[in-house]
C-alpha cells in the first residue's frame, strides 16, 4: 500500500507539473530563509553562552541618579572587585576588567594585539580553555602574561616550550609567559589575544582606591545557591558606605553576564530591550514567511481539488477509509516538505557566504543533533501545517456527488482561500513599509548634521615615545605640515559615545544631591578647530592665552541644564578648581542619535589626550595615510600606525541597524516573491478553469482589455484588502521602532502609499501575465469540445 501511495504521488506531481514546481520553489525558498534565520537567531543566543559557569556568572552594574533620570553604567570603582572577595561570602570568584591595544615584541616580531587586563581569577571564572599553566595561579605575579595559541603561533611560530619566555610589551616591560589558552570563540562578545595582571592599573592610577571613580567592569562568580536577589540588596548601597557617604546616587546590583550581549539596553534603571528586539523581529518574519509559503501550497492544492475529484470518489466507492485518504494527502505534502528541505539546504550552502557577510557572522551548516532534530521539526511542521487543510478538505467529499462531476464549494472555503491570499499580501505590504522607513533612518542618521565634521578624519593612539608630550607637540607640528593634511591636534575622546564622565562640576544654585554626569572631554590647541565644531558665544582655547588650563568650556545643553544666564566670563568649581567659562559650543552629538545631547565640557588637559586625530583633505585619504605610516614610524619606532576613520567608527554605532536594513530588503523581496508564485498559480488555474467562459465572450465580441480585467478583479480586490489591513499596522509597528531614536524620521504619507502602490502593481504583473496569456487563447480551441 506505501508503494502505491508513492505512485499515486508521483503520477500527481507528473499531473500537475506547474503546480507542483510552484509549491516545490515556493516550500523551498521558504524553509531555506527560515534556515538561515535560524542559523542567525542560533548564534546570537549562543553568544556568551559557553562558559561552564554561566549560571553563577554575572556582572556587577551601576544604576546612576542623574536629573534626567537613571543611567546604567558597567564602569565601576576599581577597590570594588577585592572588596566584594574579602567581604561577601556569597562571592566565590571575582575580577576587575579592561580592554585594550597593545604592541607584543618578540625578537624583530611586533604585532598590535588586543588584550584584556583581569583579576588572577579570570580562567576559574571563565571558559576560555587553559591549555598551559595553572588557572589558579598563571596571574599571581604581575609580570605574568597569558597568551592565546594563535598568538604564541604568530610571535614564537609554536605553542610549545613557549612558557617562561618573556614577551615586551609597548617597547617598554618584559612579561614572562605564564599559560596558553584556545583563544576566544567567535561567539564570544569580549575578544582579546592575551591577559596581563589588573593589578598593573591600580599601580597606574593614583586614585585607585577612591570609590568615588569609575573605569573598569567587575565581574562576579557567585557561590552556588546563592539567591541573586537578596544578593542585590545586600550590595545596592556598598558604594555609598565604603565612600563614607559621600556618593549616594550609585547603586550596585548584578546583571546576568551572559544576558549583557542581547538585554543590553536600560531605561531608567530597568531592562529595555537591545540586540534581543532583532532576534525576536527576524524570529517571527521566518516563521511569517514559512507560513506563506504553506499558504501557497494550500491554496492551490485546495484549488485544483476539481482535477482530483473522480480519484477521492473511486476510493470511497470502493471501500477507502477517510483516514486513509488523509495519510495519502498528508504523505504527499509530507514528501513535498522533504523535497523543498533538500533543495533549501542547497540554496543555504550557496548563500551562506554571502549571508555572513551581510550579517558580518562566520557561521557553517554543519549536521549537529540540534540541527537535525530542528530541521525534522521544521519538516513536519511545514509538512502537516500545508498539507492538512488539502487532506481534510479532498478525503471529505461525498462519492456520490464526486462520481456524478458535482463539486459544491462553500462560501466558506472560497473565503478562506481568500482569506489566506489576503494575510500573505499584509504581511508582504508591512515588510515593504518596514523596508522603506528603516532604510531612511539609516540614511538620516548617516547624512544628520552632527554638529561637527566627522568626514576625512583619522584617527589613532597616542603609545610609545609619543606618551611624551613634548615629543607628541614635535609630532603633531610635522604632521601638520605634511602636504594633504589640513589640521592635527589631540583628544581624550573618540566622539562615537560615552567616554568619560564626572559629577565634580559645581555651579551657583547647584542642588547638593544632583549628581548628574558631564562628559568630560580632555582636548589639546587646535582641536576643537580640527572637528570642525561651532561656538555659539566666546571663544575656543588658544595659543595666544596663557592661563587657559583654567578655563573652561561649555555646550549648550549644560548651560541649559545648569540654568546659566550669561555664561561666558562666569566662574565654576570642577573638582574643586576654579574654572572660568571662556565659551559656549553649539551642541553636537557624540554618542549616537539614540541619545539626546548630554551636558559636556572641554578643558585644556594635553596630558588627558590619548588619541591623534588629523583631517584630511578630500580625495587625498591613500598618499596622506602613507606619509603618515612614515611618519609614525620615524618618530615612535617598534610601533605600527593603526588609524581609524572617525565617520566609520560613527557609522559603526549603527551596525544593528544597517543590517536589518539589509536584512529586511532580501525578506520583504523574499515575502513578495513567494506570495505572487501563490498568486501566480491560482491565477493560472482560474484561467483554465474558465476558458470556456472566456472563448464565449470573446466570440460575443469581449476585447482583450476585458478579459483581462475580468480575470485580474478579483485578485485586485483582495491585494487592496491586503494593503489596507497592512498599512494601519506597519504605521503602529514602525513608528515603534523609530521611537528607540532620539532623532528620527517623520514617517511620510509616501512611505505607506509607495509600497501600497508596489505590492499591488507587483501582483497585477503576476495576475496580468496569466489574464494575457489566457485571454489571447483562440475561441475555437476553448469551444471545439462543445
Amino acid at each position: 500500500m506505501f508503494r502505491h501511495n508513492l505512485l499515486v504521488i508521483y503520477r500527481n506531481f507528473k499531473r500537475f507539473k506547474s503546480t507542483f514546481f510552484i509549491n516545490l520553489t515556493g516550500l523551498s525558498a521558504g524553509l531555506a530563509c527560515s534556515l538561515l534565520i535560524y542559523l542567525w537567531v542560533n548564534d546570537e543566543l549562543s553568544v556568551d553562552k559557553f562558559h561552564e559557569k554561566d549560571s553563577q556568572l554575572f556582572q556587577v552594574m551601576e544604576n546612576r541618579v542623574q536629573a534626567q533620570g537613571i543611567w546604567t553604567a558597567t564602569s565601576t570603582s576599581i577597590p570594588l572587585a577585592e572588596t566584594l572577595k574579602s567581604e561577601m561570602p556569597e562571592v566565590e570568584y571575582t575580577m576587575g576588567s579592561r580592554l585594550f591595544e597593545g604592541t607584543l615584541s618578540v625578537g624583530n616580531t611586533d604585532l598590535r594585539s588586543k588584550g584584556r587586563y583581569a583579576g588572577k581569577d579570570i580562567f576559574n571564572m571563565f571558559s576560555y580553555g587553559l591549555e598551559q599553566g595553572n588557572a589558579s595561579q598563571v596571574l599571581n605575579d604581575k609580570n605574568s602574561i597569558v597568551i592565546s595559541e594563535k598568538l604564541a603561533q604568530n610571535l614564537f611560530h609554536t605553542t610549545q616550550n613557549v612558557i617562561g619566555k618573556s614577551i615586551e610589551f609597548q617597547h617598554e616591560k618584559q612579561f614572562v609567559v605564564s599559560g596558553i589558552y584556545k583563544g576566544t570563540p567567535s561567539n564570544s562578545s569580549e575578544q582579546f589575544d592575551f591577559v596581563i595582571s589588573f593589578e598593573i592599573i591600580k599601580d597606574q592610577y593614583k586614585s585607585s582606591a577612591n570609590w568615588g571613580n569609575t573605569g573598569p567592569d567587575t565581574f562576579v562568580l557567585l557561590k552556588s545557591g546563592t539567591d541573586v536577589s537578596q544578593f542585590n540588596k545586600k550590595i545596592a548601597n556598598l558604594v555609598k558606605a565604603k565612600s563614607n557617604g559621600e556618593v549616594t546616587h550609585r547603586t550596585l546590583f548584578l546583571r546576568p553576564y551572559s544576558s549583557g550581549y542581547l538585554h543590553g539596553k536600560y531605561e531608567n534603571g530597568l531592562t529595555a530591550g537591545g540586540r534581543i528586539e532583532y532576534v525576536r523581529l527576524f524570529s517571527i518574519i521566518a516563521v511569517f514567511i514559512l507560513i506563506i509559503a504553506c499558504i501557497n501550497f494550500m491554496n492551490l492544492s485546495t484549488a485544483k481539488a476539481s482535477g482530483r475529484i473522480k480519484e477521492v470518489g473511486i476510493k470511497k466507492a470502493i471501500g477507502a477509509y477517510r483516514e486513509t485518504l488523509i495519510y495519502q494527502y498528508l504523505g504527499e505534502s509530507m514528501l513535498m516538505t522533504f523535497l523543498s528541505l533538500f533543495l533549501s539546504v542547497l540554496l543555504v550552502l550557496l548563500f551562506l557566504p554571502q549571508f555572513n557577510e551581510i550579517t558580518n557572522k562566520n557561521l557553517t551548516f554543519h549536521y549537529d543533533p540540534k540541527l537535525i532534530f530542528t530541521l525534522l521539526g521544521v519538516v513536519v511542521f511545514t509538512g502537516l501545517i500545508s498539507g492538512s487543510y488539502p487532506a481534510l478538505y479532498l478525503s471529505g467529499f461525498n462519492p456520490i456527488s464526486v462520481l456524478k462531476g458535482k463539486l459544491n464549494i462553500s462560501t466558506g472555503e472560497v473565503w478562506a482561500r481568500k482569506g489566506l491570499v489576503v494575510f500573505q499580501f499584509t504581511i508582504s505590504v508591512i515588510l515593504i513599509v518596514s523596508v522603506i522607513v528603516v532604510y531612511k533612518q539609516v540614511e538620516f542618521v548617516q547624512s544628520e548634521n552632527l554638529g561637527y565634521n566627522k568626514d576625512n578624519i583619522v584617527y589613532f593612539m597616542r603609545e610609545g615615545k609619543l606618551s611624551d608630550d613634548s615629543k607628541m607637540e614635535t609630532f603633531l607640528s610635522e604632521l601638520k605640515n605634511t602636504p594633504g593634511v589640513v589640521n592635527a591636534s589631540s583628544i581624550g575622546h573618540d566622539m562615537t559615545g560615552h567616554n568619560s564622565g564626572t559629577s565634580g562640576i559645581w555651579w551657583e544654585g547647584k542642588a547638593e544631591d544632583n549628581k548628574t554626569e558631564f562628559e568630560n572631554v580632555g582636548v589639546n590647541y587646535e582641536m576643537m578647530q580640527t572637528l570642525g565644531i561651532q561656538m555659539k558665544e566666546g571663544r575656543l582655547f588658544s595659543r595666544d592665552f596663557s592661563a587657559d588650563s583654567s578655563k573652561i568650556i561649555f555646550n549648550e545643553a549644560a548651560v541649559k541644564f545648569m540654568g546659566m544666564k550669561d555664561p561666558v566670563g562666569k566662574t565654576v568649581k570642577l573638582w574643586g578648581n576654579d574654572m572660568q567659562i571662556v565659551g559656549i559650543a553649539k551642541d553636537f552629538h557624540f554618542e549616537s542619535l539614540h541619545e539626546n545631547v548630554k551636558p559636556l565640557f572641554f578643558r585644556l588637559a594635553k596630558g588627558n589626550t590619548y588619541l591623534i586625530m588629523a583631517k584630511i583633505a578630500a580625495g587625498k585619504e591613500k598618499p596622506v595615510i602613507t606619509s603618515m605610516e612614515e611618519l609614525y614610524k620615524r618618530h615612535n619606532p617598534g610601533f605600527s600606525l593603526n588609524y581609524k576613520f572617525l565617520d566609520q567608527e560613527y557609522q559603526a554605532q549603527y551596525a544593528a541597524e544597517l543590517r536589518v536594513a539589509a536584512l529586511s530588503k532580501y525578506f520583504a523581496g523574499l515575502a513578495i516573491l513567494i506570495s505572487c508564485l501563490g498568486l501566480f498559480g491560482l491565477a493560472a488555474f482560474t484561467a483554465e478553469r474558465r476558458l470556456k467562459e472566456i472563448g464565449i465572450r470573446k466570440v460575443l465580441g469581449s476585447s482583450v482589455f476585458n478579459i483581462v480585467y475580468l480575470l485580474s478583479s478579483d485578485f485586485t480586490k483582495l491585494v487592496i484588502a491586503a494593503i489596507v489591513i497592512a498599512l494601519p499596522v506597519s504605521y503602529l509597528i514602525t513608528g515603534y521602532w523609530l521611537q528607540s531614536f532620539a532623532l528620527h524620521i517623520d514617517l511620510q504619507v509616501w512611505y505607506f502609499l509607495g509600497a501600497g502602490v508596489a505590492a499591488l502593481a507587483i501582483a497585477w504583473l503576476t495576475v496580468g501575465m496569466q489574464a494575457v496569456k489566457a485571454a489571447n487563447v483562440n475561441p475555437l480551441e476553448c469551444l471545439k469540445s462543445e
